[in-house]
């Protein structure tokens, strides 16, 4: 028994016995106390009293993936070669990645319930719980050279952070790839981040991974998170799932067909905008090495300038990470 039609029989509110469960499901209610088990031990809340039955203590929106087809722009439509929809993957990133090494990917999107050994920048790990976040991985493949993307995971960024603030989500962007919402008390919080990967020849084409992790009900878990996290529904109420799948693939789409143009370019001036530590004295973390210096603005091309004992200074990714100065 696929335990996603449960859910969805769970989510209206309702209390539903085992019984009539198992009757819709067409198993026995012994099935349906084994499922109810193991949907509790992937952290999913289920109420049960006696007489009435069960109901889970808070509705879940499982992906879905006509709905979110039926959400796509008409030029998305035309450009997604394939929706992929699973349950639980190690990450989506790494499944698109398989499909490029079974000569398929371009164009491909892939969306998991559930990530067991998602990436996070710089070897982190990012797990997601079921029903929670959104772990979306689009492929690319670039006939231009690799460094015709610098500023790929820039742009995408950008992208998420319009569509973010378009649902009233003060949402800004930490370089080079962290998406961030400052709370009323100045902390900035986690909200989600860009994780870019891409393999060919230095002189093209590029195969590329774009992968996005984004807290939208709850928080997931990032190991070592040195900032506290916060989800969109925190600063926007309830959400769909759906709808921001949709939205995302969407622009993501057409941005990798204007980017493969134009290069990073267009976006640089809105992500200046969003950009969380401009003006702002930060240290810098470089291998083993730690300086300050202030940030200003990110270049055409997507690096950072720092100015640094009265030296203009640019960082262009790589191990490096920045905070603001304690």
């Amino acid at each position: 028994m696929d335990f996603r039609e449960l859910i969805r029989l769970m989510s209206d509110g309702a209390f539903h016995s085992g019984e009539q469960l198992g009757e819709v499901l067409g198993v026995s209610r012994t099935a349906i106390w084994k499922q109810l088990r193991k949907l509790e031990a992937l952290g999913i809340q289920v109420e049960g009293i006696r007489g009435q039955g069960y109901r889970l203590a808070q509705p879940i929106e499982l992906l879905d993936g006509a709905r979110i087809v039926s959400h796509l722009t008409a030029p998305a439509r035309q450009g997604l070669s394939r929706l992929f929809v699973e349950m639980s993957l190690d990450s989506t990133n790494s499944f698109i990645l398989r499909r490029f090494s079974q000569k398929a990917g371009h164009g491909e999107v892939c969306l998991a319930e559930m990530q067991v050994s998602g990436r996070g920048r710089r070897g982190r790990q990012w797990v997601a719980s079921l029903g929670q976040g959104l772990c979306v991985s689009l492929g690319w493949r670039f006939d231009t050279s690799a460094s015709h993307l610098e500023g790929l995971s820039l742009a995408i960024g950008v992208e998420v952070a319009q569509m973010l603030e378009s649902m009233s989500v003060p949402v800004r962007l930490k370089w080079p790839n962290d998406l961030l919402v400052m709370r009323d008390d100045g902390v900035l919080c986690k909200l989600g981040g860009v994780l870019v990967e891409l393999r060919g020849d230095v002189n093209g084409p590029c195969e590329v991974v774009a992968g996005l992790g984004l807290n939208v009900n709850e928080t997931p878990t990032l190991e070592e998170l040195p900032q506290p996290v916060t989800s969109i529904a925190t600063h926007a109420g309830t959400v769909s799932r759906n709808e921001i799948a949709a939205n995302l693939i969407s622009r993501l789409l057409a941005m990798f067909e204007r980017f493969e143009r134009e290069g990073f370019a267009p976006w640089r001036d809105e992500w200046n905008r969003y950009h969380a530590y401009r003006d702002m004295d930060v240290d810098i973390v470089q291998g083993v090495q730690q300086w300050q210096g202030r940030a200003l603005n990110v270049d055409g091309n997507g690096n950072l300038e720092v100015m640094r004992d009265g030296r203009l200074q640019k960082l262009s990714g790589g191990e490096i990470s920045i905070r603001k100065y304690s």
